[in-house]
């Protein structure tokens, strides 16, 4: 009985925000951008690390040390055993340009992927943090994938993979997973400048240092996917044009500053 009203509760919970107004057209643009991180602390952001309940920010992981964001495992026992994390926005938006700059740095922590070596992202379109399974690997949502490379080696930034979603390319459905863009490569301990203009479900732009990298629209939920499959279980309509912000964690140590949003008008 305990185990079926947890999950009338959060189908509940995904329901309520899947269907709130916060989904809809975001208020007219006002000029002014919205200072997402405040230099100080984690005010207005909820952390979610796979094997640990919304709001618990297990080893520290998500840091603020002089007026950066850090992502950090120094703090760790034993491997990374897929202990992916994701720090949200409480807000959702719909239209929106949020810009921030980050760098990955050090070494990545012992047990993560080889893949997640010099990897982050952003994550946009997505789900809330309490309505993420407690050993869910990543929020079903659009991630603008940030990467850094090794000397000579050919690693684009700004990239979009698609945990249980997918976008439309040139026109077309477009299923793959991960998909570059045509940034220069990065190097560990580089400041990169990100900006993602996202005008709903029908536009979505990365730039990097100011020069737009990559573009799709059409982003809406992969009904093959088991996680999405809950969400549009819970009453979640399969386009997404709007969702949350987050940051991701993947064992790679990551810096974010300037964390800042202007909405747009529909």
């Amino acid at each position: 009985m305990l185990n079926l009203r947890c999950s009338m509760a959060v189908a509940v919970l995904v329901l309520t925000f899947l269907t709130s107004p916060c989904w809809a057209a975001d208020p007219t643009d006002d000029g002014e951008w919205l200072q997402l991180f405040n230099g100080k602390d984690l005010t207005g952001w909820t952390p979610k690390i796979t094997g640990y309940a919304a709001g618990d920010n297990y080893a520290d992981t998500f840091r603020v040390q002089r007026g950066v964001l850090r992502v950090s495992y120094d703090k760790y026992e034993g491997d990374f055993n897929d202990r992916f994390g994701h720090l949200f926005y409480d807000e959702p938006f719909s239209n929106y340009i949020l810009r921030l700059e980050y760098r990955l740095v050090g070494e990545q922590y012992r047990g993560g992927p080889e893949w997640a070596r010099a990897n982050s992202g952003i994550m946009i379109h997505g789900q809330t943090p309490e309505s993420m399974g407690r050993d869910q690997l990543f929020p079903v949502s659009i991630e603008v994938q940030l990467l850094a490379g090794r000397p000579g080696e050919t690693r684009p930034t700004a990239n979009v993979c698609t945990p249980g979603t997918h976008v439309v390319l040139d026109g077309k459905l477009h299923t793959p997973h991960v998909t570059n863009s045509t940034s220069q490569t990065y190097p560990v301990g580089e400041w990169v400048a990100v900006e993602v203009e996202v005008h709903g479900d029908k536009l979505i732009r990365h730039k990097i240092n100011g020069e737009s990298v990559l573009d799709y629209g059409g982003s809406q939920l992969d009904e093959k996917d088991a996680d999405a499959k809950r969400l549009i279980a819970a009453g979640a309509s399969k386009n997404i044009t709007g969702g949350t912000i987050s940051l991701q964690s993947e064992s790679h140590p990551v810096e974010f500053r300037k964390v800042e949003l202007k909405r747009l008008a529909e």
